[in-house]
């Protein structure tokens, strides 16, 4: 039998442990007004509740995949609403769901089918936890300054897939912070983001930097700010110039005097780059010298480069 949670209030018409997502049951048994064969009123009524129990699900995050739910529950668990799970991963899942019970919320062991729609997709690791969406939270310039750290900023990442795979890799070598500007082509926290970065967005703080060239400039005080790109037009460096700023100016590097600031770095997307405006408030433009047999790296490699050399300090 698969272990029961808490079915949701009953002051909706909404499925007793959990709904599957778009495709909800009925009313439950006995909850009917009217004659025992359903008439129109009936038929109406199931079909409203149907719909309403469709929009509330769609509300809420799904986050897919053992890893990202371990790492959700290890970090805010009361933000999960529902847990659903196969049962192949019931034992892994045995303290979420007594922590689910605990808060009095829904959770159920459901077939593969059943959790595919659940996930909107087969590619949800066995499990599949729902939470309301998280908000961004502004960078706060000041703070930066005062307490400096490296920081990675997106400007017009797009692709959620490289989103996700950029914050597992920050996670993996403890970057504390990303940022993501305004661009209109700027990928945000998305399920499938989520799904590839196998629990990154519970490691790093992901903040929202606004007129980004205008913060670049502030932002200057405080860190050495560098621009990812293939320009002819301005002196270029490469990662060896991430260096040092951990010690003060000792390590490689260390004659020159921007040598103890953080590292400030802006990737741009995938098929543009950074807008001038963007480039034109950096300190330097940064490249990363390979054998100039393709012409580039995916946006996802060359973070994952640069954060190993940010980590390294």
């Amino acid at each position: 039998m698969p272990p029961r949670g808490r079915p949701p209030h009953s002051d909706r018409a909404r499925p007793q442990a959990g709904p599957q997502h778009g495709q909800p049951p009925g009313p439950r048994p006995g909850s009917r007004r009217g004659p025992s064969a359903p008439g129109a009123a009936d038929r109406d009524s199931a079909q409203a509740a149907q719909v309403q129990a469709q929009a509330e699900t769609r509300k809420l995050f799904r986050v897919a995949g053992l890893a990202a739910v371990s790492s959700l529950f290890a970090h805010e668990p009361e933000r999960v609403e529902r847990l659903f799970f196969d049962e192949r991963l019931k034992p892994a899942v045995g303290a979420y769901c007594k922590a689910m019970a605990a808060a009095r919320k829904p959770y159920r062991m459901v077939e593969a089918e059943e959790l595919a729609k659940v996930a909107g997709t087969v590619l949800h690791g066995g499990v599949v936890a729902l939470m309301a969406p998280r908000t961004l939270p502004l960078f706060d310039a000041e703070a930066a300054r005062r307490a400096p750290e490296p920081l990675l900023i997106l400007d017009g990442i797009g692709n959620p897939h490289n989103l996700g795979a950029i914050l597992r890799t920050a996670a993996f070598f403890g970057l504390p912070r990303v940022l993501v500007s305004d661009h209109p082509g700027q990928a945000l926290p998305s399920e499938a983001a989520y799904r590839v970065a196998e629990g990154g967005f519970e490691w790093v703080a992901l903040e929202r930097a606004p007129a980004l060239s205008a913060l670049l400039k502030r932002l200057r005080a405080s860190h050495r700010v560098f621009g990812t790109a293939l320009d002819q037009s301005r002196p270029t460096v490469d990662t060896g110039a991430l260096a040092g700023w951990r010690s003060g100016g000792t390590g490689q590097g260390s004659a020159k005097p921007h040598a103890a600031k953080p590292p400030a770095i802006v990737l741009g997307n995938e098929e543009d780059g950074i807008p001038p405006a963007t480039l034109a408030a950096c300190d330097a433009v940064l490249t990363i010298p390979g054998s100039g047999r393709v012409q580039s790296l995916n946006v996802a490699a060359t973070a994952a480069i640069l954060i190993h050399a940010l980590a390294a300090g």
